[in-house]
């Protein structure tokens, strides 16, 4: 005997019917209030249908450099194409579309400058690195069912470069592909930083040790807004040792402790009141995931505790973040995966900690805050 469908399955049966009638969709599009619904959705399906195309006006905007050109504006359509080598015509093109985004803005007959949008990229390198390190995403996603039938260990533009990047994540030199990851880390971790300082609020004499905090963005802004807390970071021996100095010269060098080691290998060092984890867990797998929780575990006095901070999965208003990118960019990576709250609270738990909780961010598309008692 066959079960029948739950309630559910039969509602989203019943709705996914109606929407797809085109009788419907003629009746929708006429109704005042649900013509405003139907035209909202119907340019979301727009948006994801065409987004690519509008990733990539952004990173020819940045490639190009249009916008630190728009940023002495105004300037001509003309002057444009002679700066970035296009025809007028393709300029004009490149203009409009970056119109299009607020990225430029036409001052009338005086020429382009720069728009909104554009304003705020142009100052930023941090997200200009972002723009240009996700052509390696977009190679990855060229056929994105080849991407998904592959072997996660199978190399890919993105496993190629986190693996060139981390053999030169401590490095003395900075060529281009050094300062790429440098902004690249910089820009990710202030975003998440300032999420986490707006959300949770540290107690002021307490002390914090960053885990796989790389150059030390995260403890840089931290430390700037509690400067009475003492600070330590835990990386690979070379990445702690060029962090150092440049860390100890932004925080004071008598608040700081730099820690060299391997978070799967070495015991993480004990002595702090919190320790933090700031995009590290989605990038690994469930059991090397689980090693490191309780790594972390071990080193906690009881009452201390871990702030967790990452974009997560099904974080409602951000679900399209936590799925849609991260869920592919990690597949590509060949390491890690987005995870919900209850997962992640559930692992914590595992992992011996006694309790966990939810710290809202006023941003969860940027990450999502976990706190978890020893």
């Amino acid at each position: 005997m066959t079960e029948k469908p739950s309630w559910k399955v039969r509602w989203i049966a019943r709705r996914n019917a109606v929407f797809a009638s085109s009788r419907f969709q003629y009746w929708a599009a006429r109704i005042p209030f649900i013509r405003s619904v139907a035209r909202t959705r119907a340019t979301q399906m727009f948006d994801h249908l065409v987004g690519f195309s509008y990733s990539q006006v952004l990173r020819a905007a940045v490639e190009s450099g249009l916008l630190d050109l728009l940023a002495k504006g105004p300037v001509s359509a003309s002057v444009v194409a002679g700066e970035i080598d296009l025809s007028e015509e393709a300029a004009l093109r490149l203009l409009r579309a970056t119109r299009a985004l607020d990225l430029a803005e036409e001052a009338g007959p005086d020429g382009w400058m720069l728009g909104q949008q554009g304003a705020v990229l142009q100052a930023d390198p941090g997200t200009q690195a972002m723009i240009r390190h996700h052509r390696l995403l977009y190679a990855d996603l060229a056929d994105p069912i080849d991407l998904l039938r592959r072997d996660r260990k199978e190399p890919t533009a993105l496993s190629r470069y986190w693996s060139y990047a981390g053999a030169l994540h401590g490095a003395a030199e900075r060529g281009a592909e050094t300062q790429e990851y440098s902004q690249l880390m910089a820009a990710s971790q202030r975003f998440v930083a300032d999420e986490v300082i707006g959300a949770f609020r540290f107690p002021g004499h307490a002390s914090l040790l960053d885990v796989g905090g790389g150059h030390g963005e995260f403890i840089r802004r931290v430390g700037a807004a509690y400067p009475q807390m003492r600070l330590g970071l835990f990386d690979l021996p070379e990445v702690a040792e060029a962090a150092r100095e440049p860390l100890a010269q932004s925080v004071g060098a008598d608040r700081l402790t730099c820690h060299p080691g391997n978070f799967f290998e070495n015991p993480i060092p004990e002595g702090y009141d919190i320790v933090s984890l700031v995009r590290i867990l989605h990038d690994h797998d469930d059991e090397p995931a689980m090693a490191l929780l309780r790594n972390i575990r071990g080193s906690l006095r009881p009452g201390g505790r871990l702030l967790l901070a990452e974009p997560m999965a099904a974080i409602p208003g951000a679900e399209a973040m936590g799925d849609a990118f991260f869920g592919l960019y990690l597949w590509a990576m060949g390491s890690g995966r987005p995870r919900t709250p209850d997962e992640i609270s559930t692992m914590m738990r595992e992992a011996g900690f006694s309790r966990t909780r939810v710290v809202p961010t006023a941003q969860p598309v940027i990450a999502s805050c976990i706190v978890a008692h020893a």
